[in-house]
């Protein structure tokens, strides 16, 4: 019960991401980036100074910055601590009692939110669930989820499913998501890839939501 130690492992770089099923593009005026459990209860497991942090937090910041500068919504999904075992609910029996304190529910300081971002109480697997996170993509006319975060083939991947689910588009920023391990990592983004979302690179999102020169006639 509780999260496991995790060993250093590398994320996928591009070349080595599976085929996408579809051509979806991210649009600056359709998406939304979710920064997805970045608490330090569940980054606290794995070494500092090692991949696949070392890749997944700077490209975590690199894609927040890249989504400010072009006015796209950043949302961070945190679960809270000491909650009841029926707030908890099933997870208490896969996982325990989770997040123990305030201090522990605090997102990391290198991604710490700015002015202007959302941070939305998280209570299940996808950030979808219990939240209003499906209203605020309504009310922002947007219909694109960028996600990061951890774990990949957790939260994130259920996240990506109930965005297919509730027609948004999702991408996979398969080098901004961290996992227990180099395999289930692989899992998530095959999935993703397979069944609804399409898997792409921090830096090819981020070239993507970048505002587009001008052309001259």
């Amino acid at each position: 019960m509780g999260l496991p130690t995790i060993a250093p492992y590398p994320v996928p770089r591009q070349d080595e991401l599976p085929a996408n099923r579809v051509d979806w593009r991210p649009d600056a005026d359709r998406a939304v980036l979710l920064v997805h459990d970045m608490e330090r209860h569940f980054v606290g497991v794995f070494e500092p100074d090692a991949e696949p942090l070392t890749e997944v937090v700077p490209n975590i910041r690199r894609l927040a910055a890249g989504a400010r500068a072009a006015g796209v919504p950043v949302v961070y999904c945190a679960q809270p601590s000491g909650q009841t075992p029926q707030q908890r609910g099933l997870q208490l029996e896969w996982w325990g009692p989770g997040v123990a304190d305030a201090e522990q529910e605090a997102i990391i300081d290198e991604l710490a939110p700015e002015p202007g971002d959302v941070r939305l109480t998280k209570w299940r697997y996808s950030a979808f669930q219990r939240t209003e996170l499906r209203e605020m993509l309504r009310g922002w006319g947007r219909d694109q989820l960028i996600i990061t975060g951890i774990y990949a083939h957790i939260g994130c991947l259920m996240t990506a499913a109930e965005a297919f689910q509730q027609e948004v588009q999702a991408f996979l920023a398969a080098d901004a998501v961290a996992d227990f391990s180099a395999e289930d990592h692989r899992m998530a983004v095959q999935y993703a890839a397979k069944r609804c979302a399409v898997v792409e690179s921090t830096q090819r999102l981020v070239d993507a939501l970048a505002p587009q020169p001008s052309a001259v006639a």
